[in-house]
Formats: structure tokens, C-alpha cells, sequence
């Protein structure tokens, strides 16, 4: 398990999903990240910094957005 910082771009309350850069890299965007439940939708504002884990090391987009943080 891999602990990443990124910054929200987009999300989707109806999936309850974000699109986040990870940091360090301009050109790495994931798309359809699940959201842990216990983070309001209010919360989840483009722009704001994000805590993801990464459950496997070769599958990033085996992730999930666990904070929001400013």
C-alpha cells in the first residue's frame, strides 16, 4: 500500500468518484478514483489537496481518495 498526495480536479457525486493529479507529475491524471463515503461532497472542491492510497503498486488505478485537506 502506497500513500499519495494529489489535487481534486473533478468530481462526480452521482458516482461518488474524483478525477485527481498525482503529485509531482503534470501529466498524471486518474480518472473515476472512488471516494471514501465519510468525505462530504461539499468537500470535495476542485483545487483542494487529497490524500489517496494506492492498494497496489502496479495498478494505479487501484486507488482511493481517503482526505481532502487545504
Amino acid at each position: 500500500m502506497i500513500v499519495r498526495k494529489g489535487t481534486v480536479k473533478g468530481f462526480d457525486s452521482g458516482s461518488y468518484t474524483a478525477t485527481v493529479q498525482v503529485a509531482g507529475s503534470l501529466a498524471v491524471w486518474l480518472s473515476d478514483v472512488p471516494v471514501a463515503r465519510n468525505i462530504d461532497a461539499a468537500e470535495m472542491v476542485v483545487g483542494r489537496h487529497c490524500a489517496l492510497i494506492f492498494f497496489s503498486e502496479s495498478d494505479p488505478r487501484d486507488a482511493l481518495v481517503v482526505g481532502v485537506y487545504t
